[in-house]
């Protein structure tokens, strides 16, 4: 499988832009699930008033997700009417869409993770206290650790640390993939408003 960060930025622009971020952000998530790609949202930037981002990061993963990002990478060109502005004339607003593959090294795999057993505490009565049913999940290249105790079955609590080392990995790493590729960021800063690649005519 292959995974991309998605990035959707409003290039600093008026709170406008930021709006066309959070509703870029739902478009994107529902065509991914549409077209059967997982997808999930990583980190985001919130704007200034409640419904806007100035950024977010997304997290695509497909057996080939070329094809999908092809059509949203580059500047989009929203053209709206602005729903906080009542007498603002302008009505053409951008943001910008950008993808980075995470590298193999990079890429999640359960094979990665070893377990260690542990005697559970807290409340279940002394069956609990006296099995080892609680699972420490161990990512081995990174060392991410986490502990699973919330079921009396060894084989669960192995799952949910699966599920829970993940997230830490997914989160882990696309932070360090940001920090890696700040040049990208830039585009905060500049976006190519002649050159969209999208025109979207809905109201914001």
């Amino acid at each position: 499988m292959k995974q991309v960060i998605i990035q959707i930025t409003s290039g600093r622009g008026p709170i406008e832009c930021s709006r066309v971020v959070a509703r870029l952000q739902e478009k994107i998530m529902a065509d991914a699930k549409k077209k059967g790609i997982s997808i999930q949202v990583i980190s985001s930037e919130k704007g200034d008033l409640n419904g806007t981002l100035l950024s977010s990061l997304l997290l695509a993963e497909a057996e080939d997700p070329d094809a999908f990002l092809r059509q949203w990478q580059g500047t989009v060109q929203w053209i709206a009417q602005s729903p906080y502005r009542k007498f603002c004339k302008r009505k053409n607003w951008f943001a910008g869409i950008s993808a980075t593959d995470v590298q193999a090294s990079r890429q999640w795999q359960e094979k990665d993770v070893v377990f260690e057993t542990c005697r559970s505490s807290g409340p279940g009565g002394q069956h609990v206290n006296k099995t080892e049913t609680a699972v420490r999940g161990i990512h081995k290249p990174t060392g991410l650790q986490v502990v699973a105790s919330d079921s009396r079955s060894q084989w669960q609590n192995k799952q949910l640390c699966l599920q829970r080392l993940k997230e830490k990995f997914v989160m882990a790493q696309s932070q360090l993939l940001v920090a890696q590729q700040q040049e990208q960021w830039q585009e905060h800063n500049v976006l190519k408003r002649g050159e969209a690649v999208m025109v979207i005519r809905e109201p914001l």
